[in-house]
């Protein structure tokens, strides 16, 4: 708990002296923002306070992400000091990338756009889940498992939690706060589109919503089924967890995919995380909350997803201005949206050894360091 208040307050710091800026500071050049260092010149003619906050929420989010990855075995000094850095400059260049008008990746670039379409990320399968899920990842391989998650042999060991009863009603609580970050994330809800009177953005907010429940629900269920099959009994936190993997996933394309599409959304997103967690068991890797597996893995899935199934009408509607942009390869709209998506996965799956200057391999270094010293690492 207490890790999770460290990324709110240090999140909160950070973010408003260097995240936003280094986000959404406009006019900047592709890789990273210039202006409103510490909300100077705000509110402006593109951003008003509103904004800054809204963004916060998701900053904090891609921190907490990896928080449970590397649970029960962390020293708070060095998780503050990753948390500080996520929050300031990791999460920010990325969001930059993928969502600023400047972005050189970003669907809502005012310029040039990657493939003619950029990426279609709306509200952050890549841009939060995966940042935080290889953060986490990353983080959880440097640092070991938890000490009895193995024997001797190597055969896994299941921990038990402190309460099912806890985890669903974060559960629930997550489910609510999905509406706030998959629908919240237009701008404006009063919008008419041309194409009628009665139709317009506030449409688009409502499928928003149905997309999010139907993938979060069909992955629970699916979840529910699959690891009966696989381990011979019901277990609530698999179905907890399972329905978090279908909102992790459809949060890149529910603006833009058809309600049908979200149920294979969500369908995949199980396979998906049910998949990662057998593979995490046969290497050894010790992640407590799944975070790597449901945000990173999921993540991942639901970037291709929307660019196999974003159609026409509504990526005109969501992202307006520039006819005959791309769209998904299953709805006739070619491979150019999925090229530009896969760009995106591999930018941020493999950036620790791509770039020395992007933030997994930085945090990398800090979880490296503190494991051979030995003073960041909890080991009673």
């Amino acid at each position: 708990m207490l890790t999770n208040v460290l990324d709110a307050a240090a999140g909160g710091l950070f973010y408003y002296l260097f995240g936003f800026a280094f986000a959404f500071g406009t006019p900047s050049n592709g890789f990273i923002g210039r202006h409103f260092f510490g909300l100077k010149e705000m509110p402006s003619s593109s951003y008003d306070y509103s904004y800054f906050l809204y963004q916060w929420a998701f900053a904090i989010a891609a921190a907490g992400i990896t928080s449970g990855s590397i649970a029960e075995r962390t020293q708070f000094v060095a998780y503050l000091i990753y948390s500080s850095f996520l929050t300031g400059f990791v999460y920010p260049v990325v969001s930059h990338w993928f969502w600023s008008a400047d972005g050189w990746a970003s669907a809502g670039n005012t310029g040039n756009l990657l493939f003619g379409s950029g990426v279609i990320d709306f509200a952050g399968s890549g841009v939060v889940h995966m940042v935080g899920g290889i953060a986490g990842l990353y983080g959880a391989l440097i640092e070991g498992p938890r000490i009895g998650r193995f024997d001797h042999s190597g055969r896994a060991i299941a921990l038990r939690g402190h309460s099912a009863s806890l985890v669903v009603l974060g559960t629930f609580l997550l489910w609510f706060g999905w509406y706030g970050f998959n629908p919240g994330s237009f701008a404006k809800i009063l919008s008419p589109y041309t194409s009628g009177n009665y139709y317009g953005q506030w449409s688009a907010v409502g499928r928003t919503a149905v997309t999010t429940t139907l993938a979060g629900c069909t992955a629970a269920l699916t979840t529910l089924f699959g690891k009966r099959i696989i381990s011979g009994h019901w277990n609530v936190t698999d179905v907890c967890n399972g329905l978090l993997g279908g909102f992790a996933a459809i949060t890149a394309g529910c603006s833009v995919v058809e309600p049908w599409a979200a149920v294979i959304c969500g369908f995949v997103a199980a396979l998906v995380l049910i998949g990662c967690n057998k593979l995490a068991e046969k290497v050894k890797f010790d992640d407590p909350l799944e975070a790597a597996q449901l945000h990173g893995g999921c993540g991942a899935w639901g970037v291709i997803f929307t660019a196999l199934f974003a159609t026409e009408k509504y990526v005109n509607e969501v992202y307006p201005g520039k006819p005959g942009r791309p769209y998904g390869l299953f709805m006739g709209g070619g491979g150019r949206l999925l090229g530009a998506h896969i760009i995106q996965i591999l930018i941020i799956g493999w950036s620790a050894r791509q770039w020395v200057l992007y933030s997994t391999l930085y945090i990398s270094l800090i979880f490296f360091g503190s494991r051979r010293t030995m003073r960041w690492r909890v080991w009673i």
